[in-house]
């Protein structure tokens, strides 16, 4: 039994722990499941909007969400674990039904790479390059005494 209603069951087959095979002529419905992963985090549930479109000659869809920028460091989380673990999420009920799941976040280019495995492009938030750590150059190294027993 499935808690979540976006993931769709297999038609006339009883369900138990054991059984997760999904028929073949079904799909997820990747907007709700999106909106189910994303609004906790969210301020202002409403201010939510999903968009999917599904690619039926190459099995991939392409899922775009966008939500007011305050929400943002929720979603995201720390270090990007919310919104990897959501597109992990998205990826594997995309891959029990055959598909390779593309999530796009309106308004950011952090983490907007694919859940799967062929499109890992990943690009930086940032708007500038990160700053490199200061080099140290020629000072010498700290001289070593020689201990005494």
């Amino acid at each position: 039994m499935s808690l979540n209603s976006s993931i769709p069951q297999p038609a006339n087959q009883p369900t138990h722990k054991g059984d997760r095979t999904i028929s073949s002529d079904r799909q997820p419905d990747y907007a709700k499941l999106a909106q189910f992963l994303i609004q906790p985090f969210l301020e202002s549930p409403n201010s939510l909007s999903v968009d999917c479109e599904f690619f039926p000659s190459t099995a991939k869809v392409w899922l775009r969400v966008a939500f007011e920028g305050e929400d943002k460091g929720r979603v995201f989380g720390r270090g990007g674990r919310n919104i990897q673990n959501i597109r992990t999420v998205i990826a594997a009920a995309a891959a029990m039904s055959g598909h390779s799941v593309y999530l796009d976040i309106y308004g950011s280019q952090a983490f907007n790479g694919a859940t799967s495995g062929e499109e890992t492009g990943r690009s930086s938030d940032r708007s500038s390059a990160p700053k490199l750590r200061e080099q140290r150059g020629e000072s010498p190294k700290p001289v070593q005494k020689p201990r005494s027993h």
